[in-house]
């Protein structure tokens, strides 16, 4: 009797002071994860523990240093252990250069795990960007930390929600930069790398359409030069490239029409351009209840040579410790991440 293989991810469970801990051991316990990947959970053990009475999930953790010790058993959560001193006295809540320190060295480890071959792809929990700054670790984010411990010079975060996929020409910085970055080249290189991963996502002839960076797409010149002098030429070598590009498409257009299936996925030029559009679909605030009751989306960073997918909300902070954060964001990640390793493979 054959059995089926099932990937192997890493997860990382994100800042101890946050939700990621909480959020992870929900989700690894679940039935519908363990039955399409083999998850190694990639954090300390004591916080590990501490999420598992808070959420009162039924799991026994397996603390593995290799992953030859792994054992994929319905109620073993495999925990790749990452030490620290004095665990415990991390605080719900509060940013610190410890918290900081683990959620990196965390993300790290599962960075080398995944390039030495051992695990099939990585899933992270949410990060504090001050905290991993405090502990002398300075990058703006998760995708930064990918692209310098994988030496990866083309790169590009794509948000991810069912049909509504958005990729970003840039992501951390200011906007006065932002508007500066905005070159042929790199537009051209969003483009090729949104094609790719919608082809890899099993969409064979993938229309993408890609936003202006000015009110009005520039309106011809008006409100700027960079659709006639960078995002158009983009677009139209993209297109000499067989590639069925569309735009610049005026931002405050591009989005309903991919959310009404007229796009495969879209190309923002700058953060809250993507994430705003995206984070107005996918997360649903509870008014009574003061909290979000759904959180969806996934992050996936394109053009590395490893597997990343993320949660795409923070830490959340006010909530830590409450046991009332949503999951769905972290199930919709291991989901594509599975998905992508599958068609890797």
């Amino acid at each position: 009797m054959t059995t089926t293989y099932l990937p192997i991810l890493a997860v990382t469970m994100g800042d101890p002071a946050g939700i990621g801990p909480e959020i992870a051991v929900k989700t690894l316990g679940l039935h519908e994860i363990n039955s399409v990947c083999s998850p190694i959970l990639v954090g300390n053990a004591v916080i590990i523990q501490r999420a598992i009475d808070l959420t009162h999930v039924k799991l026994h953790i397996n603390k593995i240093s290799d992953i030859s010790e792994a054992s994929f058993k319905p109620g073993i959560l495999n925990v790749y252990d990452i030490p620290a001193e004095h665990p415990e006295k991390i605080e719900y809540g509060k940013v610190s250069a410890v918290a900081g320190d683990l959620a990196f060295r965390s993300v790290k480890t599962a960075i080398d795990l995944a390039l030495e071959g051992v695990v099939d792809g990585t899933v992270t929990g949410p990060i504090n960007k001050e905290a991993i700054n405090l502990a002398g670790h300075h990058f703006s984010g998760h995708t930064e930390i990918y692209a310098h411990f994988t030496n990866t010079k083309k790169y590009a975060m794509l948000l991810a929600d069912e049909n509504f996929r958005v990729i970003h020409a840039t992501t951390h910085v200011s906007l006065r930069q932002a508007c500066d970055l905005i070159k042929k080249e790199r537009v051209l290189d969003v483009i090729t790398l949104m094609y790719n991963a919608l082809k890899e996502l099993g969409i064979d002839n993938p229309k993408i359409g890609v936003a202006g960076l000015n009110p009005h797409a520039g309106d011809g010149g008006l409100f700027g030069q960079e659709e006639i002098e960078e995002i158009g030429p983009a677009i139209q070598q993209a297109k000499s490239m067989g590639i069925q590009a569309e735009g610049p498409v005026p931002p405050d257009t591009l989005f309903a029409l991919a959310n009404g299936g007229k796009f495969d996925g879209c190309v923002a030029m700058y953060h809250d351009q993507g994430h705003i559009p995206f984070k107005v679909l996918g997360f649903n605030w509870d008014k009574e209840k003061g909290t979000m009751k759904s959180v969806k989306g996934v992050n996936i960073t394109l053009g590395l040579p490893i597997i990343r997918t993320s949660v795409d909300h923070g830490t959340a902070f006010e909530v830590a410790g409450k046991n009332i954060a949503s999951n769905d964001a972290l199930v919709n990640a291991i989901e594509y991440a599975v998905k992508l390793s599958k068609n890797k493979n």
